[in-house]
């Protein structure tokens, strides 16, 4: 296994995969295959040349089998936050440590950035696989947020987790 930034020539394999995590695993994510089936790779060309967004994906034998992509935040009272999101592994590939090491390289990668003291993300809350893999890390739940997503009449409640790089408070 490879983990490595991607790059804009990485964008057809990133949007393949994106939307089969759409497809595979609706309720994990905010966004939907509707929503993203018609998006274009320039989209994701750009998206990989960010300043201010760093995606990683896992290679097996060349191909892209999972992702992760850490924002942070611009605004000037929030620069010391980012923010996990889109993090996939496909289902043949989970158990093989793939999801602990794009996490792992997420949080190196939040070390590596000035001033970035604590990383979040959110996860379903009946996600235990995740809420396991993230607690593992040291990431910890501060709170719930209910019916955070709704899809077609069912709610998902998802879990607000954070990991403090910095403890000099």
């Amino acid at each position: 296994m490879m983990i490595r930034r991607l790059v804009p020539q990485d964008a057809e394999s990133y949007l393949t995969l994106r939307l089969k995590a759409l497809q595979n695993s609706p309720e994990a994510f905010g966004s939907t295959y509707e929503e993203e089936k018609d998006y274009t790779v320039d989209k994701y060309k750009i998206r990989f040349q960010s300043e201010d967004s760093f995606t990683f994906g896992a290679f097996e034998d060349g191909e892209l089998v999972g992702i992760i992509t850490l924002v942070t935040e611009q605004r000037i009272k929030l620069r010391h936050r980012a923010t996990i999101v889109a993090m996939y592994v496909s289902p043949e590939d989970r158990g093989s440590g793939i999801g602990k090491a794009l996490l792992k390289e997420a949080i190196r990668m939040s070390k590596e950035l000035q001033g970035i003291e604590q990383v979040y993300l959110t996860v379903v809350t009946t996600n235990k696989a995740a809420k396991t893999l993230y607690s593992s890390l040291g990431f910890e739940v501060f709170g719930t947020e209910k019916r955070a997503l709704k899809l077609n009449q069912t709610y998902f409640n998802e879990d607000l987790m954070v990991l403090f790089l910095k403890m000099d408070w």
